[in-house]
């Protein structure tokens, strides 16, 4: 089932959500819940929804970036990204860190704030301690865009949105986001919005 994915001025996306039990998690309900947030995020189309997006707020969140979704990228913008497809998969009551100092800044979108976009500097690598939704544990390394990703995700679960992090001056519509920015560098865009 498609759910409804909330806009930014809802109270649950500024909150800290609850990390769920054990035996919630291979609960029926959590399990259809797993279910309804992947075709969700499939039918939006987006790479990542955390559960406080559709209301829920509970410390769970799904991930996949579909290679469909950036077919349409040149070569040089992929490798600048780091961006490469990752499978769907789940992630439960998650602990992160950065994995080295080095940043990465590049536009970035949500689907809690549908039309919009703007530069975000996030750590390149990060590692992540989570539960998989059998409630195993899991150790992830990612970097690049999954890094990125995962980063974004795990802010829902603590009620920060991208917006909390972005540099101000390059926030825009999507549209002029793809007539204006999205063949450019990141180095024409820190040049053209004086992020150096």
């Amino acid at each position: 089932m498609i759910l409804k994915i909330l806009q930014v001025g809802e109270p649950v996306l500024r909150n800290v959500a609850r990390p769920l039990k054990p035996a919630e998690i291979r609960s029926k309900e959590i399990r259809r819940l797993i279910e309804n947030m992947r075709e969700t995020m499939r039918g939006a189309p987006g790479v990542g929804l955390a559960a406080p997006q559709i209301g829920e707020p509970l410390q769970l969140a799904v991930v996949e970036d579909r290679p469909e979704y950036y077919k349409d990228a040149s070569p040089e913008r992929l490798r600048e990204r780091e961006r490469n497809s990752v499978p769907f998969h789940v992630i439960i009551n998650p602990n992160i860190r950065p994995a080295g100092a080095k940043k990465a800044e590049f536009f970035e979108g949500c689907l809690s704030l549908a039309g919009f976009t703007a530069v975000v500097a996030r750590s390149r690598s990060v590692h992540v301690d989570c539960l998989d939704e059998n409630g195993k544990p899991r150790v992830i390394e990612a970097s690049g865009w999954y890094a990125r990703i995962l980063q974004h995700e795990i802010d829902h679960l603590r009620g920060c949105l991208y917006i909390d992090r972005m540099h101000s001056r390059s926030f825009c519509s999507l549209e002029n986001f793809g007539r204006l920015w999205k063949e450019k560098s990141m180095a024409e865009i820190r040049k053209q919005f004086g992020l150096e």
